[in-house]
């Protein structure tokens, strides 16, 4: 037998489990009313996301996704949503950094599909043209933050 082949005690295995998504929190503002409409559409739209993860209880975290989307033609903001979308995850037998990535890349990747529907669905029923977010690779945006973080500490 090779030390891959040894079983893990249940206890000590690594789970993980998806308990619930919600939305935690949710805006839609458009500052102009019906004077945006008629504006030609042209909008310039900035996209904004960040990542949390708490622990709530015993082996369950709550992770939460916010993205924020303005659209803005000219000066003027079209407008803006905001989507807190979150869920409570049951992660047991993870520690350290692999619990970390967990929290900061899968549970946000789980996350975001949810939050790019309501979205776009808060801008169609907003008369706005559908908003379709781009697929968004989280173990990047981790990557790239931990690279961000490394020279601030060494400081």
């Amino acid at each position: 037998m090779t030390d891959t082949d040894q079983q893990v005690p249940a206890d000590q295995a690594q789970q993980f489990a998806l308990q619930r998504i919600y939305i935690k929190d949710l805006s839609f503002e458009v500052p102009l009313g019906a004077q945006i409409f008629t504006k030609q559409w042209q909008p310039q739209v900035q996209i904004d996301l960040n990542t949390k993860a708490d622990k709530i209880a015993d082996d369950v975290y709550e992770a939460v996704l916010t993205i924020t989307v303005t659209a803005k033609i000219g000066e003027d903001t079209a407008f803006l949503i905001e989507v807190q979308q979150a869920g409570a995850f049951f992660v047991k037998g993870v520690e350290g950094e692999p619990l970390r990535r967990v929290l900061m890349i899968m549970c946000p990747t789980i996350l975001f599909p949810y939050a790019r529907e309501t979205i776009d669905s808060l801008a169609t029923r907003g008369s706005f043209p559908p908003l379709m977010l781009q697929p968004v690779n989280f173990e990047a945006l981790y990557v790239q933050a931990q690279q961000q973080q490394q020279p601030e500490a060494a400081h």
